[in-house]
């Protein structure tokens, strides 16, 4: 059967990008753009652990314009400028210096100097330095330790529905996900950091993560973005689950 000139095209269009190591993909069906299926939501509500200097937040707010934002995060310098942003925002960002977990109290944290959003509760590996040398300089830096359930107690009844919540904690997402079970019955949709290379002792794995989220009603849905070692396998990756 003949295909039409426009299917022909398109073919050759790939085919010479495939030639090049390259692919081609509609831009309007970009998981950048789709947030895999999740910009069809109608989130009000958005909880951002491990915000950094907020910039999910920020990229967020563009596709969500209206939603409140909860943005966590636990050390000084990134908290301060996240706050910035926060004040420009029409009160409806709340800041909270805080890292989370399954249990309270005041933590060491590896802060890297080079590159604070990969900083974590975790030790970084051999592994991590290897791939991401900005990682091997780092200080301890003491920070207050809470539960998501805890800190958002008294708000969770009042959270204008649909709620998202994401994750970015560097290899801790277990731990704050076991300290929010009464959050977790109540989000629609969960993007979380997941590391496949060993880049943090102790890390959670794909598997556990998965089962965590499925306990509370949250399927996989797919990625958003994933990164590459140079031999081509997958480092880490930003999935979806979603009710």
């Amino acid at each position: 059967m003949l295909k039409p000139v426009r299917h022909v095209t398109r073919n050759a269009i790939k085919g010479f990008f495939h030639q090049l190591g390259a692919d081609v993909i509609r831009l309007k069906n970009s998981p950048r753009e789709t947030l895999a299926g999740l910009r069809q939501r109608p989130f009000c509500t958005v909880i951002d652990c491990g915000a950094n200097e907020g910039q999910f937040a920020r990229r967020i707010s563009g596709f969500f314009p209206k939603a409140r934002l909860y943005c966590f995060e636990p050390l000084k310098e990134p908290y301060s400028k996240l706050e910035e942003w926060a004040a420009t925002q029409n009160g409806r960002v709340g800041c909270f210096q805080l890292a989370l977990g399954d249990h309270e109290g005041q933590v060491e944290m590896h802060q890297h100097t080079q590159h604070s959003p990969s900083s974590s509760l975790l030790a970084s590996t051999a592994r991590c330095h290897e791939l991401f040398p900005q990682t091997r300089s780092e200080r301890s830096a003491v920070v207050q330790l809470t539960t998501l359930d805890r800190v958002l107690a008294g708000q969770i009844e009042r959270m204008p529905r649909d709620i998202l919540l994401k994750l970015d904690v560097q290899g801790f997402e277990d731990r704050v996900l076991r300290g929010a079970g009464r959050i977790l019955g109540e989000v629609s949709a969960c993007i979380l950091e997941v590391c496949l290379d060993p880049l943090y002792e102790g890390q959670a794995d794909f598997h556990t993560l998965s089962s965590l989220l499925h306990d509370h009603g949250l399927r996989y849905a797919g990625n958003l973005d994933q990164c590459y070692g140079e031999d081509g396998c997958v480092v880490y990756l930003d999935a979806v689950f979603v009710k």
